[in-house]
């Protein structure tokens, strides 16, 4: 291929990237969800793997799995309810069992007590409340016969000779996986994610065969978002970092357990999407002994974190063995959904402000409206460093409460910069009126406070 050509293809895959992720990056904030056989164990969803379970010892599980309280409806309103735009669920982990009814194998919720197709119920529930959907599927997959065990990394038989594999039998993995994908993006509708994980040491890209199965996606569902694993797993560098990104290096960057210290940006400086996945307590799928959650602040400032360098926040839940989300990640979910319905217009459609970070919190910034996240009381007026005569407005976005801009007398010595506070005199200090965040909408003059 010449260059010229080769840096058309490339513009093109990166011009459909930006088409593809619109909508995610106007939503923002979705729900990740994973559930499975390893609810009922409950110590997460690696228990095979870091414990060495067989898959005959495993079969317990499966035996017993029937989710008698397993009802999507109120995971959508949860959802919905705490301002989460889209979700995302398992439809197969590491351990390869089928949350729905795949017609390549007998390993699935269909064959099980609860005799449902847990997907299908899945997306019918979260379509029904204008939710985006998505599912998760694994590339990995310890249950399947032909997939590499003894001597892999991570599988729970590595150590187990009697479980070594025929290499050549790897192409019959494949064709199952690969079939797997196109009974999801055929038989379920519109999906507008598809979520990947993962890839490690040799399994990575074309070991995937990540190229054709790319093309056969695009060619069921070319508006589908993809994200970046059949290519890595974090601990090394991504094409979609690059200018000139694989077929298969997805629509966005997936950091996991981190939020990115600068946000993410391409080798010439400019913003990729990504989404930074994140656990509400220590761990993805259920483990009834972990009660460490994150606070409903900790959550809400994060997002806003999130949004502040131009990336979305995938939330995790972990539904019980029953199909219930435990209720202290209720309750924290129910306050951030309290918060965002107030402050919402801060996180929808918006992105980085290109302002240095202020001291007392962030900003989000969209168009000429420009949000500052408050979170540490001031002494005195609050400073908006760089703006003066820059701001026409000022409210709180959460009851609309006009705030006074100025330059009170004990800050005459900082001219360039404008200030705010919530009463007068403007030299005060007052208590914030939302402890997790007070947000402050700046409506700017036209192009004010961009750097130049």
């Amino acid at each position: 291929m010449s260059q010229k050509k080769e840096a058309k293809t490339v513009a093109s895959l990166i011009e459909q990237r930006l088409e593809r992720t619109k909508w995610f990056l106007e939503d923002r904030f979705g729900m990740f969800i994973h559930w499975g056989l390893y609810a009922i164990p409950a110590r997460g969803e690696w228990v095979r793997s870091i414990e060495k379970i067989s898959v005959e010892d495993y079969q317990v599980y499966f035996d017993q799995f029937d989710p008698q309280r397993y009802n999507p409806r109120e995971w959508a309103k949860a959802a919905k309810d705490a301002g989460m735009k889209y979700a995302v669920l398992t439809a197969k982990h590491h351990d390869g069992f089928c949350l729905f009814d795949s017609q390549l194998t007998d390993y699935k919720s269909t064959n099980t007590k609860a005799g449902r197709d847990l997907v299908r119920e899945f997306l019918e529930a979260f379509r029904s409340e204008g939710l985006k959907v998505g599912l998760y599927y694994s590339l990995i997959d310890w249950h399947h016969p032909d997939y590499p065990a003894y001597g892999d990394q991570i599988h729970p038989m590595r150590e187990n000779e009697k479980y070594k594999r025929d290499p050549l039998h790897f192409d019959r993995y494949l064709t199952y996986m690969h079939g797997q994908v196109r009974e999801l993006l055929t038989n379920y509708g519109k999906l507008d994610m598809m979520w990947f994980d993962f890839s490690y040491g040799e399994m990575s890209g074309e070991k995937w065969q990540a190229t054709k199965l790319i093309e056969m996606m695009r060619s069921l569902q070319p508006h589908i978002v993809i994200d970046n694993r059949l290519e890595v797993n974090g601990e090394r560098s991504s094409s979609v970092y690059s200018s000139n990104p694989q077929l298969y290096a997805g629509d966005f960057a997936s950091p996991e357990q981190i939020i990115p210290p600068q946000g993410i940006t391409d080798e010439a400086g400019n913003s990729i999407p990504w989404e930074a996945c994140v656990t509400l307590n220590n761990n993805w799928g259920y483990v009834a002994a972990d009660a460490t959650y994150k606070s409903a602040r900790t959550i809400i400032r994060k997002l806003v974190e999130c949004v502040s360098k131009n990336g979305n926040l995938l939330l995790n839940v972990g539904p019980d063995a029953q199909g219930e989300i435990p209720r202290p990640s209720l309750q924290i979910l129910e306050e951030v959904g309290r918060w965002m319905q107030r402050n919402g217009e801060s996180i929808y459609g918006c992105g980085q402000a290109d302002l240095p970070k202020p001291d007392w919190g962030r900003y989000t910034r969209k168009g000429n409206t420009l949000y500052a996240h408050i979170f540490e009381e001031s002494i005195g007026p609050i400073n908006l460093s760089g703006l003066a005569g820059k701001v026409k407005q000022a409210r709180t976005l959460a009851d609309g409460a006009e705030l006074f801009v100025s330059l009170p007398w004990n800050a005459k010595l900082y001219p360039n910069d404008a200030f705010i506070n919530f009463a007068k005199p403007e030299s005060y200090s007052y208590p914030l009126p939302d402890s997790n965040d007070t947000v402050v909408e700046l409506i700017l003059e036209d192009n004010a406070g961009r750097e130049q």
